[in-house]
């Protein structure tokens, strides 16, 4: 499945998914969506790079190690639930905070991190699979 017209459409569509699955990350704390179905989308864009232009380009656009991204989004989704022990409130309890940026208030939460970090879990895991079963069959 490595024709000419599916290796030259899919760095477009992996672009075009992957801002997709930022969105629905984002717009997930008001509408549906969030970092789970956001990592989904984003780790399906990778897949289809890796389909189409071999396991070793994914693993360049990606920099980090899979499994290194997927460890990390998993450290800040528990430190979001852990930040709201020190303001004395049950843990994994959502807190809010106003912040300054470029002359833009920007309205931050806990709930914002611990999404961000369940997509990065599920990107992490989700590519490293694919990858590992993508670099098997072509052995």
């Amino acid at each position: 499945m490595r024709t000419v017209i599916f290796r030259t459409v899919a760095p477009y569509l992996t672009s075009l998914m992957l801002l997709f699955s930022v969105f629905v990350l984002l717009r997930g704390h008001n509408e549906p969506g969030g970092g789970f179905i956001g990592g989904l989308i984003a780790a399906s864009a990778l897949a289809i790079y890796g389909i189409a232009c071999g396991v070793a380009p994914v693993r360049r656009a990606v920099y980090f190690h899979p499994m290194a991204i997927s460890g990390f989004g998993l450290l800040m989704a528990a430190l979001s639930g852990v930040f709201s022990i020190f303001f004395q409130v049950p843990l994994l309890t959502g807190l809010w905070a106003k912040v300054s940026f470029l002359g833009v208030e920007l309205d931050l939460s806990t709930v914002l991190f611990f999404d961000i970090g369940v997509y990065l879990v599920v990107v992490g895991s989700i590519t490293s699979i694919a990858l590992a079963l993508e670099e098997r069959e072509r052995a």
